[in-house]
């Protein structure tokens, strides 16, 4: 096992909850399920994607989304794991991370909200270590494979000199994201990160982890896991969505890779997990997180609502 020598804190309790938070309620049985008292509500740990960060010269990766859930009383963390390796790797990563957040706050389990490759992430841990996992939250998720790593995989051939520069590339930009990110001396492997997110690579990641998963392509299976976890998703299926967005003319056209809806990188049905909250949002892969600064289409959901609602979700589980 790796060590991970950064875990960053987001932000924690305010001073006022400091006290609610640390104390230790009683545990009691409902529907055969355990709920803790709302003043002991679980950690979140967010956990973001490829080539993803915690934060980047003071840029969030979740922008703005910690806020949502501090203000409901609880602490949260953003996960620092390798920008770009394979999902068993970086889960690997998370598991430590996760150890040293229930150290830190006392907690029995935590929440896991993972976008795009975080939700292999996430569910890694949740598959091996279950009793410290409440929920799994995918946002984005890669669950059954992307078009567009189909594509980049299918024109990049083993063994070759393409093959080769792009990995050189690609390790150069996971370098510097991690040098600017602070992550330290993490381990980075864009081809393993590729192979993870190509729907073979996927396939076979299910078969190893299969929680949360539906039976089906684009269906959808209960919250309630089989190793007592809640799965749940939501991602958006409109590449372009805002003309002031930066990054929209680019998803724009990984979009033409894909056969059906999708956010740019991910196909709305690749991010079914659990119960499916909604796939209809018109966001892509980079508003579901909220990123440059908020930008977002101006006439549907904003992307905070999302977690937001998610937050009031755990709250009504009593979790």
């Amino acid at each position: 096992m790796k060590k991970v020598k950064q875990l960053s804190i987001a932000l924690s309790c305010a001073v006022s909850m400091a006290l609610s938070c640390q104390a230790q309620s009683e545990e009691t049985i409902i529907n055969n399920e355990l709920s803790v008292s709302s003043v002991e509500r679980y950690p979140i740990v967010l956990v973001h994607g490829l080539f993803g960060f915690d934060n980047l010269l003071g840029f969030d990766y979740f922008y703005r989304v910690p806020q949502i859930y501090t203000q409901q009383g609880r602490e949260v963390f953003v996960a620092n794991v390798s920008a770009a390796n394979s999902s068993e790797l970086r889960g690997e990563q998370l598991l430590e991370q996760v150890a040293m957040v229930r150290a830190l706050t006392g907690a029995e389990k935590v929440h896991l909200i993972g976008h795009s490759q975080g939700s292999q992430t996430s569910r890694y841990v949740a598959s091996v270590n279950p009793e410290w996992v409440a929920t799994v939250a995918s946002v984005g998720g890669v669950n059954w494979g992307s078009e567009f790593a189909d594509a980049v995989r299918g024109h990049v051939k083993p063994g070759t000199f393409s093959e080769a520069f792009l990995a050189s590339l690609a390790s150069g930009l996971a370098n510097f994201i991690g040098w600017l990110s602070g992550k330290g001396d993490v381990p980075e492997a864009p081809l393993e990160a590729l192979e993870t997110l190509t729907t073979r690579g996927t396939l076979a990641f299910n078969a190893k982890y299969p929680e949360g998963i539906p039976s089906e392509y684009c269906g959808q299976s209960p919250s309630l896991a089989e190793n007592g976890v809640r799965y749940y998703s939501w991602s958006g299926q409109s590449a372009y969505t805002n003309v002031f967005d930066p990054a929209d003319a680019a998803l724009l056209l990984f979009s033409k890779t894909f056969s059906g809806k999708n956010d740019g990188l991910v196909s709305a049905c690749s991010s079914h997990l659990g119960q499916v909250i909604g796939t209809h949002y018109k966001m892509n892969h980079l508003d579901e997180v909220n990123h440059f600064v908020g930008i977002h289409h101006l006439f549907d959901t904003d992307p905070l609502t999302l977690y937001r609602q998610h937050g009031e979700r755990l709250n009504n589980l009593g979790l």
